[in-house]
């Protein structure tokens, strides 16, 4: 894989869909022309996780300073919003960002601004929890449910919380967005594409690599603190896996469903990619 030749005082962003080599990228631009390696993937936030979600193994992290792995709880409250205070936290340092993952909204909060929208009160939240994603669905206004992922549950409840809690829609809150905290002209910004078999190949490559590192161990030492409903126990493989620990299935079945689940998630990162990173710099592993 040959780097990419970018300006070493400008921050660098890279996005990319699981699998795709990105964090690799991230820790040879942060050798090769310093920075810190700042994660930008929703799933390895929680400190529960690092074998299942793929995080920077001990020796990657020693190779570089790395930033935001693994520094929230596993049933804490941690949204875009909250990503975004601690990144603007870490720009204060003067150190150069170097930002790296696969959760789009986190990059489009940092680029393109984040409305200021209140907290949702605990009770609203509760309500919501015990909806169906249809019933949901009814309540999102039609100017909202065009700018969101209408069958991602977590995104659908969030415009559900805001215009709950807050009689607005969660599109007009974000009509009053803020500058952005990065101008994107001012950063080197990738965007990982590849072909579509070689990134199924990694996909179900990862799940053996993940069980020979201690995944099983991993997810069983969360066997009794795991709640389907937390975010942080809907991480791609963690509720098959965890149904192998805990005797539903087997390996071979959870290895399937784990890769299934990987693939219809990398899709997903790859449609957000092409609609909203089209002005990104385009980089292929894959050549």
């Amino acid at each position: 894989m040959k780097l990419p030749q970018t300006d070493p005082d400008l921050p660098v962003l890279i996005a990319g869909p699981t699998a795709s080599g990105k964090s690799d990228l991230a820790l040879r631009f942060a050798e090769s022309q310093g920075g810190v390696v700042v994660n930008a993937d929703a799933s390895q936030i929680f400190d529960c996780w690092r074998v299942v979600t793929a995080r920077p193994s001990l020796e990657e992290e020693s190779r570089a300073p790395h930033a935001l792995y693994g520094h929230v709880a596993f049933d804490q409250p941690y949204s875009a919003g909250h990503w975004l205070r601690d990144v603007q936290d870490l720009l204060k340092t003067g150190q150069r960002p170097i930002i790296v993952g696969g959760t789009g909204l986190y990059f489009q909060t940092l680029t393109r601004g984040m409305a200021d929208i209140p907290a949702t009160p605990p009770a609203i939240r509760q309500e919501a929890d015990r909806l169906s994603l249809d019933v949901l669905q009814k309540s999102v206004d039609p100017k909202t449910a065009a700018k969101i992922d209408m069958q991602n549950r977590m995104r659908v409840q969030r415009a559900w919380e805001v215009q709950r809690a807050t009689g607005r829609s969660l599109a007009d809150w974000q009509a009053d967005t803020p500058p952005p905290t990065l101008d994107l002209n001012q950063c080197a910004a990738i965007v990982m594409q590849s072909d579509k078999d070689w990134l199924e190949q990694r996909i179900r490559q990862r799940f053996d690599k993940m069980v020979a590192a201690g995944a099983l161990e991993e997810v069983d030492a969360m066997r009794e603190r795991y709640d389907p409903k937390l975010p942080a126990c809907k991480a791609i493989g963690v509720p098959e896996l965890m149904d192998y620990v805990t005797g539903v299935i087997d390996l071979d079945t959870a290895r399937e469903r784990a890769s299934i689940a990987t693939r219809q998630f990398a899709k997903r990162q790859r449609t957000w990619f092409r609609s909203k990173m089209s002005s990104w710099d385009v980089f292929r592993p894959d050549t």
